[in-house]
């Protein structure tokens, strides 16, 4: 389909007929996108933007193979899974063969948000218990149920949290409790979760499962220390609990080194359910529960048939099937590996050179700059990560920044990612930082000053500029779907 309106109509019609809470990226000045292909999407007037973000687009946007696939099906038949129909259960065994043995059952939805709100159930009725714990930063989906155990969401709201809702601390070893020169991370972030479900059972609660992105995306690209997994699932089953792997950011080989995150804590660690979506459709809304036969049985036994309309589907199952065709044909898991080494290389470069960059973090394709104000201190630096994604829009390259404090810049492009996209990328971050860094440190005659000494900027979130006279505007919503806004930003500099 041709564009139909102007830019600004269709912002006016946005306004006009879509809830504000919808929010756009880059409000003060959205990108209208009408077209995309492998890692790169294109504007109304023709112009290409080197898509750094999208990890829905997992094998690249409209990838020819997989429209084929599902346009190819749609002519034949799209029905519901109340009929047999061999793409369900072809999907379903190429599936549970890139999973441990012991996740065996596939129940099929159709987004992430659906796929965790029903773990919650299985896991529910299999344990009988309610209480859940969940990992402080984490998003688990949009729902009721989630906005729940998603510290991500529900620290913005004025409600008191959850009784039954549990929150632990992120394993993030360069800002947490316990950091990169604690001798064992991993024992003492499990150790923790132990607490904390000691402390529920003395106020009578009893825990039903632990919830965790394998790898934290909206907290800030957290990695957890190897061996905190199996840990925590000691603790929690131990309880009567069941632990849930949330994959739906991180899945299908966007680590490089193995198809799911979950095995990045080895061999020995197998989730008793598996949460997926985003990549598994490629665009297409599709997800899937994974989980054991007893689990699965257990929630058959309550009495209640479990029945989704749209899941499993003969037309998402083709798709489905063609995304994992194109990830082995491609070898796009293997360059996962390669691009994103080099990518970490390249950053590493940049953090020698650059005070501003605090950490790089990252397996595969899931890499994460943390960017500071003082390095010794850790003092995030949110402004200044709003100016680099602002910069780099007007370069053509779509970035977000993310994290507690919305201080870390988040790569998590279509595997078909390139090592030429990542240099491009990183050449121009570096020019930015660059510029930031000079306008921090040198002094200027119009900046104004605190009775300390310090050299007071402001960032303005509006117009997307600094603002060195120590006001701002009313913040325009930024919206990348990235936690509170800080609504006057201020960045304040020691005059050297």
């Amino acid at each position: 389909m041709s564009e139909t309106f102007e830019k600004q109509k269709t912002i006016d019609l946005r306004n006009k007929h879509i809830g504000p809470s919808c929010k756009v990226f880059f409000s003060h000045d959205p990108i209208k996108i009408v077209r995309a292909k492998g890692q790169y999407m294109f504007d109304e007037r023709g112009e290409r933007y080197l898509d750094c973000i999208n990890n829905v687009a997992h094998v690249g946007h409209s990838h020819p193979d997989v429209v084929k696939a599902g346009a190819k099906q749609m002519e034949l038949l799209n029905t519901n899974s109340r009929f047999l129909h061999d793409n369900l259960v072809q999907y379903a065994e190429r599936l549970q063969a890139t999973l441990p043995e012991p996740l065996s059952v596939c129940y099929f939805v159709n987004s992430g948000s659906e796929a965790n709100d029903l773990a919650l159930r299985l896991a529910w009725q299999y344990t009988g218990h309610k209480g859940i714990i969940t990992l402080d930063h984490a998003y688990h989906g949009h729902v009721s149920s989630l906005i729940d155990i998603s510290p991500y969401k529900f620290h913005q709201m004025t409600d008191s949290k959850n009784q039954t809702v549990f929150v632990a601390p992120c394993p993030d070893i360069y800002r947490g409790k316990y950091r990169e020169d604690h001798p064992d991370p991993a024992t003492a972030y499990s150790d923790e979760v132990r607490d904390i479900i000691q402390d529920a059972h003395k106020k009578g609660h009893k825990i039903a499962a632990f919830i965790a992105e394998s790898l934290q995306s909206c907290g800030g690209q957290i990695i957890p220390p190897r061996g905190y997994f199996q840990k925590v699932a000691q603790h929690v089953h131990q309880a009567g609990g069941i632990f849930i792997a949330d994959e739906v950011q991180v899945g299908f080989g966007r680590t490089g080194s193995h198809f799911w995150a979950f095995q990045l804590q080895g061999e020995d660690f197998v989730p008793d359910i598996v949460t997926m979506g985003k990549p598994i459709g490629n665009g297409h809304p599709m997800s899937c529960v994974v989980t054991t036969r007893n689990i699965a049985e257990a929630f058959m036994s309550s009495g209640m048939e479990y029945f989704n309309t749209f899941g499993g589907n003969p037309v998402s199952c083709a798709i489905g099937l063609a995304v994992l065709n194109v990830i082995e044909k491609e070898d796009l898991q293997g360059n996962a590996t390669r691009v994103g080494n080099y990518l970490m290389q390249l950053l590493n470069q940049q953090k020698a050179k650059h005070p501003l960059i605090g950490d790089i973090r990252g397996v595969g394709l899931f890499v994460g700059v943390d960017l500071v104000r003082d390095r010794a201190k850790r003092i995030a630096a949110t402004a200044e990560a709003q100016e680099v994604i602002y910069k780099l829009k007007e370069q053509r390259i779509l970035l977000s920044a993310d994290g507690p404090d919305r201080n870390v810049l988040k790569f998590k492009p279509p595997l078909c990612f390139s090592e030429e996209d990542a240099k491009f990328a990183v050449e121009k971050i570096d020019k930015i930082l660059t510029e930031i860094e000079n306008a921090i440190l040198l002094p200027t005659p119009s900046a104004s000053y605190s009775s300390n000494g310090i050299q007071e900027k402001c960032y303005d979130e509006k117009v997307h500029k600094w603002n060195l006279n120590g006001t701002c505007s009313q913040e325009a919503v930024d919206s990348h779907d990235s936690g509170p806004s800080k609504k006057r930003q201020k960045v304040k500099e020691y005059i050297k």
